[in-house]
């Protein structure tokens, strides 16, 4: 069975239909990259993926388990985390507290321990200040744990929204466009990291991106859509020589 399958998905926007027919599975630690051009419906499938958006028609399992109306933070208990286009930290809290954040469903404290600040919420709190320094470290992050995570360089605010999605310890996790706005040396880095992590976290990966070396450096399998239909699927050499997709990003 795979860990995360669709059968038939779409999704329609008043009569425009931006994802038709879409189906795809992705396997206990496989590496899978979903490409395509600008407005193909790469990030509406993820925000489906993810409830952000209740499909149209369709289905989507994970662990063979329906998602569909499922909300976004009971996709991610089942084990689905995901990354955004554009970076969503709470830039105002220090790096340590956004780990924190995405750590809440480990806390064990009730509600009036913690606003009477009871012995289990100061264990509790001081647990996970030291597993949340840990988790840093993993990243070689932890000098940052105090720093606000608006004052972090770029590269290292996408490598935060990434700790902080394993974080809650997911069997998949969808990055959407992990290298926008990277120079090639912190590409470079990111391909370093995307490699650790599915190896350090033995989880499956799906990922949108636009830079073609990255995708083509590290995904194991490939699906191309465009105009919400996949045009072809396969491996790095199959897609890059596929004609469809030749067409697709270069014209005719």
């Amino acid at each position: 069975m795979a860990l995360l399958e669709t059968k038939g998905l779409g999704m329609y926007f008043g009569g425009l239909k931006a994802v038709d027919n879409f189906e795809i599975s992705v396997d206990e630690h496989e590496l899978v990259g979903l490409i395509g051009p600008n407005g193909a419906g790469k990030t509406t499938i993820f925000n489906m993926l993810t409830g952000v958006y209740l499909p149209t028609e369709g289905d989507i399992t994970l662990d063979g388990l329906s998602v569909i109306g499922k909300k976004p933070y009971q996709i991610v208990s089942m084990g689905a985390a995901r990354t955004f286009q554009n970076i969503r930290l709470f830039k105002d809290l220090s790096v340590i507290d956004n780990i924190k954040i995405a750590y809440h469903n480990e806390m064990k404290y009730t509600t009036i321990e913690g606003i009477f600040r009871l012995k289990r919420y100061w264990e509790e709190e001081e647990k996970a200040q030291r597993e949340c320094l840990d988790f840093l470290k993993i990243f070689d992050m932890q000098d940052y744990a105090d720093t606000l995570s608006k004052n972090l360089p770029y590269g290292k605010q996408r490598k935060l929204e990434i700790a902080r999605a394993l974080a809650t310890r997911p069997r998949i996790l969808l990055l959407d466009e992990p290298a926008a706005g990277m120079n090639p040396h912190e590409t470079k880095e990111l391909m370093e990291t995307i490699h650790f992590i599915k190896d350090k976290f033995d989880i499956a990966i799906l990922l949108i991106e636009h830079d073609m070396s990255l995708v083509m450096g590290i995904c194991e399998r490939i699906v191309v859509v465009d105009y919400g239909k996949i045009i072809a699927k396969g491996n790095p050499d199959e897609i890059k020589n596929n004609p469809d997709v030749i067409r697709v990003y270069l014209g005719e």
